[in-house]
């Protein structure tokens, strides 16, 4: 059998050995060092926010988050449904209550109005949601102008979830700097990847400060171990960000490579009925398209779903996925408050996400290509 495409697998770019080797020839392995500070650096300097803290997660970014701004038991957060569980996770962490809201379909990120009519009747019920965390699904950004002028309207901060849209911009400002806190991830297959790990960034130096102090066990100074909080075992290592300086460098290069399979895809299928793309609204959209993800109507398509087609996909070993499958809808998150009309729930039926490697090469684009063919017999 031929090798496997990967939906979205690690993609070197060659210079991050020589930061990774300068870590050990200095012996400084273990958490924190150069590597992390100039990690942390260019990464603020990048989202065009003041500071930047390093992570082993995205997932323990949005935790902290969260306990920066306040949140504890029994208190309430708004979230994006259709997203991984990692964004909703972090709050069951506290002992807080998710407040699932649907998506809309241009975007297929959070939806202004159903934020708005879930803050309103949480505040009806008397509890007013503590933040909000929409999410860039798929590099995709979400539409922050309108969220942010409900959020602030309600004076209720937002978390970006910006995990999976590393490079994408909205009005030319990059994702991670709009909310109050911004979260990004360097897991295996994202854009850029360290192995593991993630950031946390805001224009508000002292917050990050203080998450650098809660990320590394909320050690008091003192010349003994002194400790007045909780803290957490949180921060990256200094040769994972060695191998983050080095993604760094070539970000620019993987986030064109993931445009310009996009644009493969949509050149490939533009005359297949019942196909329809997560796309750009307009010029004020700039997205990574980490993924490209793609709407499968049946009833165009004569009959094939994408579940058809990922199976053709997995028979010719070719990695392909189906959206997010809604919170809402999730065993353990189905009972907690959703607002929305079920467009997530349309969406994760019909969606499925597209090989979209950067490394992929001619010969894999040549594979997946002669799958679509024979499926949609064009």
């Amino acid at each position: 059998m031929s090798q496997k495409i990967w939906l979205s697998s690690p993609h070197m770019g060659g210079g991050e050995m020589k930061y990774v080797q300068e870590a050990y020839d200095t012996n400084w392995v273990a958490p924190l060092g150069k590597n992390v500070n100039e990690f942390e650096n260019v990464i603020a300097s990048y989202t065009h926010t003041k500071e930047a803290s390093c992570l082993s997660s995205g997932t323990a970014a949005i935790h902290l988050a969260l306990i920066l701004l306040g949140v504890k038991a029994e208190d309430e957060v708004i979230v994006q449904s259709f997203t991984f569980s990692a964004s909703v996770n972090p709050i069951c962490y506290l002992g807080a209550k998710p407040i699932l809201v649907d998506s809309e379909k241009d975007t297929w990120n959070m939806c202004p109005n159903a934020l708005k009519e879930a803050i309103i009747d949480r505040i009806e019920k008397g509890k007013k949601p503590k933040a909000i965390i929409p999410v860039h699904l798929y590099g995709m950004p979400t539409k922050m102008n309108e969220i942010l002028d409900i959020a602030n309207a309600y004076d209720i901060p937002v978390i970006e979830d910006a995990a999976e849209a590393l490079g994408s911009s909205f009005q030319g400002k990059r994702m991670g700097g709009w909310g109050k806190l911004g979260v990004l991830s360097f897991n295996g297959n994202k854009i850029i990847t360290t192995s593991g790990g993630g950031a946390l960034v805001s224009a508000d130096e002292a917050l990050i400060r203080e998450s650098r102090f809660l990320a590394t066990q909320a050690r008091d100074e003192a010349p003994h171990y002194e400790h007045s909080q909780i803290g957490y075992n949180y921060r990256m290592s200094n040769i994972v960000a060695g191998i983050g300086r080095g993604q760094m460098e070539v970000l620019e290069e993987r986030v064109a490579k993931r445009r310009s399979i996009n644009l493969w895809y949509k050149e490939l299928l533009k005359g297949i009925s019942g196909i329809t793309f997560q796309e750009e609204l307009s010029s004020e959209y700039f997205s990574n398209y980490w993924l490209t993800s793609i709407l499968i109507d049946s009833e165009k398509t004569g009959g094939i779903t994408r579940e058809y087609l990922r199976l053709a996909f997995e028979k010719e070993n070719i990695e392909s996925r189906p959206l997010w499958k809604p919170m809402h809808l999730q065993p353990i998150f189905h009972n907690y408050p959703f607002y929305g009309t079920g467009i997530s729930e349309k969406m994760f039926t019909d969606g499925l996400c597209l090989p979209s490697g950067s490394n992929m090469t001619n010969e894999d684009l040549k594979r997946i290509e002669k799958v679509l063919r024979k499926v949609f017999n064009f």
